[in-house]
């Protein structure tokens, strides 16, 4: 599956170093930026990071004409602590314009998306975003990765490294990261099973932040994954699918 994700990145990469090449260089974006780790500090353990995606592989598209104003509205007013933004088109439908479409309400964004690339990471840096999805096995190496994490960190976002095994930690940990999310989904079967949380949370180090993402669907397993030390939990499907977005998070969030 990542395979496929890397193959569709190909064209956007190349389009981007073209620019890079012939003097276009995105402007680094001079907004506020606000804190990442402060705002999921201040609702943790256990706060939520509501996202927002009009498609996944797994599902297909959720609802026809979302509009992300409306997410960053209901999510801001029912306890999320960011909001987690897909802009990758092809197997997610995103696009980087829903970073600054759905910047109106103030709280940190995350872009999530398949970044490969330190010019990615550049681009991420002239939006509104605050923080920046690093997919640890998706790099070559540990310097891969310490490169991209670096980029990041230059202009203030915040770099969240996802890992799926050991052998993803061990790069991560190598590599620098103080910000590690666990994804839950199996990337063959794209089942999702929680005691993939439960099975690393002991490694937890002092100082570290982590996230559990994927498969917390209930207010119990969100309190289940903070009481086992998981700083913020990620979600996503249980929140576009429901009728009501901003109820479900207000449910899945108790009220903060």
């Amino acid at each position: 599956m990542l395979n496929k994700f890397r193959e569709a990145k190909r064209l956007e990469i190349e389009s981007l170093h073209k620019d890079f090449a012939e003097g276009r260089i995105p402007a680094m974006y001079r907004g506020e930026r606000p804190s990442f780790v402060e705002a999921i500090r201040a609702k943790g353990p256990g706060a939520v990071i509501a996202e927002f995606k009009p498609a996944s592989p797994s599902k297909g598209v959720f609802k026809e004409e979302l509009n992300p104003l409306d997410y960053a509205d209901a999510y801001a007013k029912n306890g999320a602590a960011a909001i987690s933004v897909l802009t990758e088109h092809v197997y997610f439908k995103g696009t980087p314009d829903f970073l600054f479409m759905m910047n109106g309400p103030g709280i940190p964004l995350l872009r999530k998306d398949f970044i490969l690339d330190p010019l990615q990471v550049a681009m991420t840096a002239s939006s509104p975003a605050s923080a920046v999805l690093l997919i640890a096995r998706m790099c070559d190496d540990a310097a891969h990765l310490r490169q991209l994490i670096e980029i990041a960190r230059l202009p203030g976002l915040a770099p969240v490294v996802e890992i799926f095994d050991q052998a993803d930690l061990d790069r991560a940990r190598e590599a620098g990261a103080d910000i590690i999310q666990v994804n839950n989904r199996d990337l063959d079967t794209l089942q999702v099973a929680l005691d993939q949380a439960r099975r690393f949370i002991p490694q937890k180090k002092e100082g570290e932040l982590w996230i559990c993402a994927s498969g917390v669907n209930t207010r119990a397993e969100v309190e289940e994954m903070g009481a086992l030390g998981f700083d913020a939990v990620l979600i996503g499907t249980s929140l576009m699918e429901a009728d009501d977005p901003g109820a479900k998070l207000a449910e899945l969030a108790g009220g903060r």
